[in-house]
């Protein structure tokens, strides 16, 4: 996928954090161009750290420290302190990649399998992040936050995309090669693009390019 892309820079928060004024996850092409990427949803961001089959080797959580890093720059605000095991790892890719067959399921309307709702439910049956009010006003997570916590927050929220008013219009990026998954909550639902820097913006210069090409020619007549 041409969002070979990796995660890099954080950002806004939906429906678990506050709104900040630059919304989506900083990413990379493979032709090393660094754009902003707005999934949407929580859930849909872990989409972006690699996948099943074909995807695998995009692969960026390896360690407890990678699962902490994609939380950081994740939407979800403030960034929760952590502690995650080897194993929450592990069950981070099989959620993720449960997540991504799921929802190429559901855009295609093919059935759902039931091992992959096995996988999402289970993990959205643990207790998720907690957040809660600071001393000062300030928003803060409670307790001590695991890996499994996180995963909770993900699954919980993947239950609430799947099941809730925007389902329909979950979709992929409209270009032939990018496949960013991205949920459109815009009034008029029309997105097309993962990115209107990245591929949107090239659309526009193919289609400019194009126009340009069939203007400069010469007509039969002439």
């Amino acid at each position: 996928m041409d969002a070979a892309a990796t995660t890099s820079a954080t950002t806004s928060t939906a429906a678990s954090a506050d709104a900040s004024p630059a919304r989506g996850l900083a990413l990379r092409s493979g032709s090393g161009a660094v754009f902003r990427f707005d999934p949407g949803a929580l859930c849909l961001e872990l989409l972006t750290t690699g996948g099943p089959g074909p995807y695998r080797r995009y692969e960026v959580l390896h360690e407890p420290a990678d699962l902490a890093e994609w939380a950081d720059r994740s939407r979800l605000t403030p960034t929760p302190a952590l502690e995650i095991s080897d194993s929450e790892v592990a069950d981070a890719r099989r959620l993720r990649d449960a997540l991504f067959r799921l929802i190429v399921a559901h855009m295609a309307g093919e059935p759902r399998e039931p091992e992959l709702l096995r996988v999402i439910n289970g993990a959205a049956a643990h207790p998720p992040l907690t957040p809660a009010i600071g001393p000062g006003g300030e928003r803060r997570w409670t307790g001590t936050a695991t890996g499994t916590h996180l995963l909770a927050a993900v699954a919980r929220d993947a239950v609430d995309l799947l099941t809730g008013p925007f389902a329909h219009r979950i979709r992929t990026c409209a270009s032939d090669n990018c496949q960013l998954v991205y949920v459109d909550t815009s009034r008029p639902g029309r997105r097309r693009w993962c990115s209107m820097e990245h591929c949107g913006n090239l659309h526009k210069v193919r289609a400019l390019r194009a126009r340009t090409s069939e203007e400069a020619r010469p007509s039969e007549d002439g």
